[in-house]
């Protein structure tokens, strides 16, 4: 597993806590005002960081609210639009239109038990990776996922191996690797029901999540 910065981890967090769909990311983000975006950010750094963790997160609060927030929204609702021609990709806005989940479902990607990416991926992947070298002010987290079928020896190690698959071959399409983390969370994470195939073959998947770096961040509060 890669280890992701502090900024990260905070913005994770509130990719956890806020969720959104309709309107525009630019709008979206507008929305979400710099008060609120402060509260929030203090309450994400105090459990991340303590005291100083809590003023530190206002500020990351502060800087993705008002008119910041617009301009961020802005810059994902181009990526948006680019990802969302890729086959096989699932792709929606989070954090009220600030940050950008794609899902790969591990059927698209990877055989039955196997963390070896498929020929038929890599076309779709290769293509994920250039909107990825276009817009390089983002950081990229690959989480990987399996359904219940077997136990966590066997499918913890499975959903690390394919995270690191696509970290790897991202890497190699020219991705920074200093911009992504990858990560299994075996069947610990299900977004459907285990008890049918459906269910299963929505909770084998790898997803990745697009958040705004720092530089973006300090672009946004300069107007940028």
């Amino acid at each position: 597993m890669k280890h992701f910065s502090f900024l990260a981890a905070i913005m994770l967090a509130c990719l956890v806590i806020l969720s959104s769909c309709g309107a525009s990311n630019t709008v979206k983000g507008t929305g979400i005002g710099a008060g609120a975006g402060g509260a929030l950010g203090a309450g994400i750094g105090a459990i991340i960081g303590g005291g100083k963790g809590a003023a530190w997160g206002a500020g990351i609060g502060a800087v993705v609210g008002g008119s910041a927030g617009a301009i961020i929204g802005n810059k994902m609702d181009k990526q948006k639009k680019e990802l969302e021609q890729i086959n096989g990709a699932q792709v929606e806005s989070i954090n009220d239109g600030q940050a950008i989940k794609v899902t790969f479902e591990s059927g698209i990607l990877f055989a039955t038990n196997s963390s070896t990416l498929n020929a038929a991926s890599q076309n779709a992947l290769s293509n994920f990776a250039k909107s990825l070298v276009n817009n390089p002010d983002t950081d990229v987290q690959i989480y990987g996922h399996t359904d219940n079928t077997g136990n966590d020896a066997i499918n913890n190690p499975l959903s690390e191996k394919r995270a690191q698959a696509v970290y790897n071959f991202l890497q190699t399409k020219g991705v920074s690797g200093t911009r992504m983390v990858s990560q299994g969370f075996g069947s610990t994470q299900p977004v459907a029901d285990n008890s049918t195939a459906a269910g299963k073959a929505q909770n084998r998947r790898v997803e990745v999540y697009i958040l705004p770096n720092e530089k973006m961040l300090r672009d946004a509060q300069q107007g940028k």
